[in-house]
């Protein structure tokens, strides 16, 4: 079995006032780098990245021996700014070539507290067959665990919004999480966490 995770660095973070893939943390890392350690600490043995606004800095975080380390590639989406599901095609369209992927973690960068422990659990017992998505407090939230069965439907799809309807429509299995993270997104300026800042220039 290989959980392979999809990590959506593509997005403008236009409320934000800059891309969210190049936030800094309290240590100064990025949180693009952030997740691809996230993802690699949780065993994800391969990582796809998908970059998209502000792609030339993004790669560039993602030095040769961070995705080494990781067993990571990055993909650009230059149709980012139609929404997540093309983000989320591009990755999957990766992953459906790769043989041996039983299901994918779909990850956002914008996560600050999700942590390795909320992968593992949503990924745990993955099968071929697998829809579930973590929820925090009963609503929910990212990661998205798909099954490698789905990816064919998935890729046919022209919904912008990332996966959220199929899960609807299929009925995703509900990971409770809550215990380990908030599960919270970073949109604005007064969510970012104490000693998390905005990139330079």
């Amino acid at each position: 079995m290989t959980v392979a995770a999809l990590i959506l660095a593509a997005g403008a973070g236009r409320r934000m006032g800059a891309p969210k893939a190049l936030i800094r943390d309290a240590d100064g890392r990025s949180w693009v780098e952030r997740a691809v350690q996230v993802a690699a600490d949780a065993g994800c043995r391969s990582v796809v990245v998908v970059s998209g606004a502000a792609g030339d800095q993004v790669e560039a975080l993602l030095d040769e021996a961070v995705l080494k380390q990781a067993g990571a590639c990055v993909i650009r989406n230059e149709q980012w700014a139609a929404g997540m599901g093309g983000s989320l095609r591009a990755g999957l369209s990766v992953l459906h070539e790769r043989p041996g992927v039983t299901a994918a973690l779909v990850c956002l960068v914008d996560l600050p507290d999700v942590g390795a422990d909320v992968l593992r659990r949503v990924a745990l017992g993955a099968r071929r067959d697998t829809l579930s998505r973590a929820t925090y407090g009963g609503s929910p939230g990212h990661p998205v665990l798909l099954g490698a069965d789905h990816f064919a439907r998935l890729l046919a799809s022209d919904s912008t919004d990332g996966a959220g309807g199929y899960l609807r429509e299929h009925g995703a299995r509900a990971v409770e999480c809550g215990d380990l993270a908030t599960g919270r997104d970073a949109d604005t300026v007064a969510r970012l966490p104490t000693g998390h800042r905005l990139p330079r220039g």
